[in-house]
């Protein structure tokens, strides 16, 4: 057991007009790794390093301290390592991630739990499932939150030639303080804009319409809310470069991501130029879909003690 290691991928939500609903996870990875397992039923992790460093309280210990809490399964004190490669406070579900993480690795110590039980977990820790599920799950999910109920995902196929070009600025922000920004009541016609929209955005990607992608990731719900807080929010969102195939917050932001089929590294340079012009620190990457549950349960969820 010591050494062994928990793998979860960062992950991309909202896709425009599908705000708490959807989620696609990325090739960006957190990982967790043992280094002391003590039988003592403590039932509590540790974790003795996190790079880049957390302040204040440690997802991962908490999502921990959940699972063992809704599920009354005694386990040992388990120490971690922890080291992510997903931004902080960016959009692409550094939080998510160091969530799931915890409850892969309480799964590790005292055996498999069942999807649901986990989605429910990482949702009360989140506060919304869209990230919880494509780093719990992988792929492409949409999710359903139900009253009195653990909430449920559904699976999605992703086109394996559909890419993400991501910029992050370096400027955090923080998830509370981007809803904050949202109206609490928003006009009828702007709810069934985005109905529409997500409902066609699923279908594009089903069938590999591209070229309904840009009105597809359209939304009235939160984007424009949140432009004050996200540098160059309107300038990328508009962006018509060759390759581009759609853009959208990526999250809550302040990442923004460029949906792409090829071109990948002239789209990149476009959008590190609308940075660079305007002199916004940013990074810009491009992210391939990470597929597959199996890899993020690692070999933990088939031991037990």
């Amino acid at each position: 057991m010591l050494g062994d290691e928990v793998v979860v991928p960062g992950s991309v939500a909202n896709l425009g007009g599908g705000f708490d609903t959807l989620g696609v996870a990325v090739q960006l990875y957190l990982r967790a790794r043992i280094v002391d397992v003590r039988d003592d039923a403590g039932t509590r992790l540790v974790v003795a390093r996190s790079s880049p460093p957390v302040a204040g309280p440690n997802a991962v210990e908490r999502a921990f301290e959940i699972a063992a809490r809704r599920t009354g399964r005694p386990g040992p004190t388990v120490t971690v390592e922890v080291t992510s490669e997903i931004p902080m406070a960016a959009g692409l579900g550094s939080s998510a991630a160091a969530t799931v993480a915890g409850l892969r690795l309480f799964e590790g110590v005292t055996g498999a739990l069942d999807d649901s039980v986990l989605l429910g977990a990482a949702t009360e820790a989140e506060g919304h499932a869209d990230n919880a599920a494509p780093a719990l799950f992988g792929g492409f999910n949409s999710v359903v939150e139900v009253e009195g109920a653990n909430p449920f995902a559904m699976h999605w196929s992703w086109p394996e030639d559909l890419r993400l070009v991501v910029g992050t600025p370096t400027v955090g922000l923080a998830t509370a303080k981007a809803r904050a920004a949202l109206a609490r009541d928003v006009p009828r016609e702007d709810a069934i804009f985005n109905l529409q929209r997500v409902l066609s955005l699923v279908h594009a990607l089903q069938h590999r319409q591209y070229d309904r992608l840009r009105e597809a990731v359209k939304d009235r719900l939160h984007q424009s809310a949140r432009a004050s807080l996200v540098p160059l929010l309107r300038e990328a969102l508009t962006i018509e470069a060759t390759g581009v195939l759609g853009a959208f917050l990526s999250g809550a932001g302040p990442s923004v991501a460029l949906l792409v089929r090829q071109d990948a590294a002239h789209v990149e340079h476009v959008l590190a130029s609308l940075y660079t012009r305007a002199g916004v620190d940013a990074t810009v990457r491009t992210l391939a879909v990470h597929e597959g549950s199996s890899a993020l349960r690692t070999r933990l969820a088939r031991r037990t003690v």
